[in-house]
């Protein structure tokens, strides 16, 4: 039996589907949604995060971000205004000295930044910050 390369990868990819290796077509749209994803629907707490952004940014494409949460096994920074709200997460082990990640994100406009932390004990924590940006990045 000889395969095509087509038929080779659509093969290769309907498996890593079933196996559940693809992302989900499904993704979370609005960033309640993707907050309940991250948290399994559970409250957050206001409060207990340290979140760095600019109060201005010139250019939406690279925006410097830098969030710190003492006690954090998990932190995901969202994008309140971004077409996909989740735009990284931050995952740290019980030797990790500090629970600090720092990123250039892309924000589409002016919006909020909102980080959630998950803490060792299983609570959650949130701050948002509003930035303002003169120059969309995605695609604004």
């Amino acid at each position: 039996m000889n395969l095509t390369r087509r038929q080779a990868l659509i093969t290769a990819m309907s498996a890593a589907a079933v196996a559940g290796i693809l992302p989900r077509s499904a993704s979370a749209t609005t960033l309640e949604e993707a907050i309940a994803a991250f948290t399994g629907g559970a409250d957050a707490a206001e409060g207990g995060i340290i979140l760095t952004a600019p109060e201005i940014a010139e250019n939406g494409n690279t925006v410097p971000v830098e969030v710190e949460a003492e006690g954090a096994t998990r932190i995901t920074l969202f994008a309140a205004g971004n077409p996909s709200p989740g735009v990284v997460t931050f995952a740290f082990g019980p030797l990790a000295a500090v629970s600090r990640g720092s990123t250039r994100i892309r924000l589409a406009g002016t919006q909020d930044v909102v980080a959630v932390a998950e803490m060792a004990d299983g609570s959650y924590q949130m701050v948002a910050q509003e930035v303002k940006v003169t120059i969309g990045g995605c695609g604004g």
